[in-house]
């Protein structure tokens, strides 16, 4: 097996490989990367059992031939390399028909690497079905909405129906849906226009943080859910992954019928006030208060040892005084995500639901759980 191609190219395609595999184990064919030249073209595939990942690159094949090489090791050397053709060329060492060598060095260059591959006979099939019923997304949105949701995941492996996003289709929206018990994120698009039904899905969250990483801004992502797999291709990239067993809690009963008291803030008010309270916020509980009175928010800090924190902001409110508690990530994370200038906080009373949402309302918002006051 030989073949030259370029380094940054290739490098491009092993570091997406290496954000796949999660054994670092030099000695198991789970940390290795598979490489199949032909047709002057190679074949990168990488997998970690639940994540399947498939591209490929053109390059001049002198030797078509497929093996597996310890990824995080070949990654180290092209990185060490300076740019340009870079050649890959495997041999047998002499007697030792098992003792596989692969030689990767510059073409013009006198530098020079061998490190052992391993057969590609124990490297696990990379589940990438081309023929399944695929549909396509704006890749855009679907990104957005990832990053809408994904946060709120939870990371509680008891709860294990929960450590994934829920994907649904209702009518032409397509939901994504994520919770971790305490907060809910909700996320609709009006996507689907045309597009088959297809079986609800907990999407694991390791393929999307990958899909909202290297998915394009524009164009459109091919989707498909079928049996315990959920597919997306893009440009040359195809990914797998199976999908999360279990059943997704019933979301729609935590959504408030409806909310008596509502106010509005400024969304820059609320999050430079909120980097300066959070310094003196207790790291383990996360507690900060909203003190909410006609025009003005007032947010603190838990008191603590090490002190306190006080601001007040300019808020819409027009009902009796509230106290609210909230854990403060869950404030902090939607923030980063709601695109609007201005942001509602809708509640009744100082236990039940908050929904946080932009303002004007749009097609997102998050539900938080209050915290006991203390």
């Amino acid at each position: 097996m030989k073949f030259t191609f370029d380094r940054d190219a290739m490098i491009h395609e092993i570091a997406i490989a290496q954000e796949i595999i999660s054994s670092k184990n030099p000695g198991s064919i789970l940390s290795n990367v598979s490489l199949a030249a032909q047709n002057n073209t190679i074949i990168i595939k990488a997998t970690d059992f639940k994540v399947n990942f498939e591209t490929q690159i053109p390059v001049q094949v002198m030797e078509e031939g497929i093996t597996t090489v310890y990824c995080d090791k070949f990654m180290g050397i092209l990185n060490s390399l300076p740019s340009g053709e870079i050649e890959f060329n495997q041999t047998s060492e002499a007697n030792d028909e098992q003792s596989i060598i692969v030689t990767i060095k510059p073409v013009d260059k006198k530098i020079k690497f061998q490190m052992k591959s391993m057969s590609q006979e124990k490297f696990p099939d990379v589940q990438i079905s081309d023929d399944a019923p695929y549909f396509e997304v704006a890749s855009k949105e679907i990104k957005h909405m990832i990053a809408e949701t994904i946060f709120a995941v939870s990371e509680d492996e008891t709860r294990y129906f929960m450590n994934g996003i829920f994907f649904e289709k209702e009518g032409e929206n397509l939901n994504l849906v994520a919770t971790d018990g305490r907060r809910l994120s909700i996320a609709k698009k009006q996507i689907l226009a045309g597009v088959n039904d297809f079986p609800t899905a907990i999407v694991h969250p390791k393929i999307l943080s990958i899909i909202l990483k290297h998915a394009p801004e524009e164009g459109n992502i091919a989707l498909a859910i079928v049996d315990k797999m959920v597919f997306f291709k893009f440009g040359n990239y195809k990914f797998g992954s199976v999908l999360i067993e279990g059943q997704f809690p019933n979301y729609k009963r935590v959504i408030p019928e409806q909310q008596q008291f509502s106010f509005q803030i400024e969304k820059s008010d609320l999050v430079n006030a909120l980097k300066r309270v959070v310094l003196m916020v207790d790291k383990k509980s996360g507690r900060i208060y909203f003190n909410i009175s006609q025009g003005v928010l007032r947010i603190t800090s838990q008191q603590s040892e090490m002190g306190s924190a006080d601001e007040e902001i300019p808020c819409e409110y027009a009902a009796d005084d509230m106290v609210i508690a909230f854990n403060v990530r869950y404030i902090e994370e939607p923030l980063k995500v709601i695109d609007s200038d201005r942001i509602t906080f809708e509640f009744t009373e100082d236990m039940k639901a908050v929904t946080m949402r932009p303002e004007p309302a749009s097609d997102y918002f998050h539900i938080i759980m209050p915290m006991q006051k203390e």
